[in-house]
């Protein structure tokens, strides 16, 4: 089978027809195979930081106006590859596998000028689905945390509400910035060109009292507008004046104006921005916690366009992962994510959301999520012991990765001799990861 779109556009309205009267979030309902992307949700955090020219240039600026027009320039230049996941706007958007609880992405970026930028990206919670990231630069000392949760809806248009904010520290200034997350629009399914439009107005905030208020317009059926458009300014919230403002597209290009002269400032081209490829382990030395390896069964078949063991594969992962619930269910246990803790305060946004006409919205059942830089540096290889995420406990690992790996694919569908042992080693295995805890 074919994975376009264009290809399997009749399937696609079947799905969609199926969906359309469902009310709430459609956020954990399974995508039909051919639009999934070969990669988890729990990776796009990665395109916060792949031009690490952008994500650090802010440390490096005295002038605290200039210094906050280049985290609005890092920001939107950050958009595009987020949006696509990494592909070429000409190919669409694809749906990513969604993590699994405790999924794991972690790699980091080595720059000649701007030194290694680290990434931690973890799956927090499955349901709702929460992914928490952290990004550090140490040698100039630029920092970045931050959650999501989405929320799926259809209307004819795929509908991304997200819930959470990030926050930007910069430690030789002593300044932090809170982010937004915007909301989503996926647009022109029926039409096979398909493409993401971000939607309303949203604030980056700074310690400094400096606020960018950014507003996406799009391109509208009755409204007109520009595909990806947006305007943007820069002011003090003391004042309310304008310092600069911006506009253009975070697709294709944008400028930048200083509102004092009127003078064009720079243009950014994103399309001819290169972006630095992550650099991640060796799929055969990474932890079956992570990302790539987790899903990598499930990855390899939709590399080769085998749909059918696209299902086989997920299956494995999914079933595990049920069972696993199950497991916690009966203990009357919860799972503990290793390099985030759920707070139900954030000094940080208490403090700068005051700048803000819309607070960046958050669930207080769901918490925010703030990283464990201990945990960060002290964490180890095998993460989860002897726990694997598709609920079976290996005593050895073969090295094959993913669900290719016998001793975890036997697990949906094992003999019941071998459930029951399984069942007593994840058993044995929670009993001792939450005797602390519970």
């Amino acid at each position: 089978m074919s994975g376009s779109l264009s290809d399997n556009r009749s399937a696609l309205k079947e799905f969609l027809a199926s969906i359309a009267n469902i009310k709430g979030d459609l956020s954990n309902t399974t995508a039909p195979l051919f639009v999934l992307a070969p990669y988890s949700t729990v990776e796009l955090p990665q395109y916060w930081a792949d031009h690490p020219s952008l994500f650090v240039a802010p440390a490096l600026e005295a002038d605290p106006e200039k210094r906050a027009l280049l985290v609005l320039k890092w920001f939107l230049g950050s958009l595009r590859n987020q949006q696509y996941g990494g592909r070429d706007p000409q190919d669409g958007v694809k749906k990513p596998l969604n993590a699994v609880l405790g999924e794991l992405f972690l790699g980091s970026w080595t720059d000649d000028q701007f030194g290694e930028t680290k990434l931690v990206s973890e799956q927090v919670s499955h349901h709702p689905p929460i992914t928490a990231c952290y990004l550090r630069n140490e040698k100039y000392g630029i920092r970045a945390e931050g959650f999501t949760c989405q929320e799926i809806t259809f209307s004819g248009s795929v509908n991304i509400k997200q819930r959470g904010y990030a926050t930007l520290r910069i430690d030789r200034f002593d300044e932090s910035y809170l982010i937004p997350v915007p909301n989503i629009k996926v647009k022109g399914i029926l039409s096979g060109s398909v493409y993401p439009e971000l939607i309303g107005s949203y604030q980056i905030a700074s310690s400094s009292g400096l606020v960018s208020e950014i507003e996406f317009e799009g391109k509208g059926l009755l409204t007109g507008g520009t595909k990806n458009g947006f305007t943007a300014r820069v002011f003090d919230a003391r004042s309310s004046n304008n310092l600069y403002t911006a506009k253009g597209s975070w697709n294709s290009s944008f400028s930048f104006y200083d509102s004092r002269t009127g003078e064009e400032m720079e243009t950014y081209d994103v399309g001819a921005a290169t972006s630095l490829q992550i650099s991640t382990l060796d799929i055969s030395d990474q932890d079956l916690w992570e990302s790539r390896k987790t899903w990598a069964g499930v990855i390899a078949a939709l590399n080769r366009g085998d749909m059918k063991a696209v299902s086989e594969e997920k299956l494995v992962v999914e079933e595990g992962q049920r069972h696993m619930r199950r497991e916690e269910e009966t203990r009357g246990s919860a799972w503990m994510p290793l390099f985030f803790r759920r707070r139900s305060n954030d000094a940080v946004l208490e403090k700068i959301s005051t700048l803000c006409k819309v607070r960046p919205e958050v669930d207080l059942d769901m918490g925010m999520w703030k990283v464990d830089e201990n945990a960060v540096v002290s964490a180890s290889r095998p993460f989860h012991g002897e726990l694997v995420p598709t609920g079976t406990v290996v005593k050895e690992d073969t090295g094959h990765g993913g669900a290719q790996d016998e001793a975890i694919k036997s697990n949906p569908q094992s003999p019941k001799g071998t459930e029951k042992l399984e069942k007593l080693q994840i058993e044995e295995f929670l009993r001792s990861r939450y005797s602390n805890h519970s």
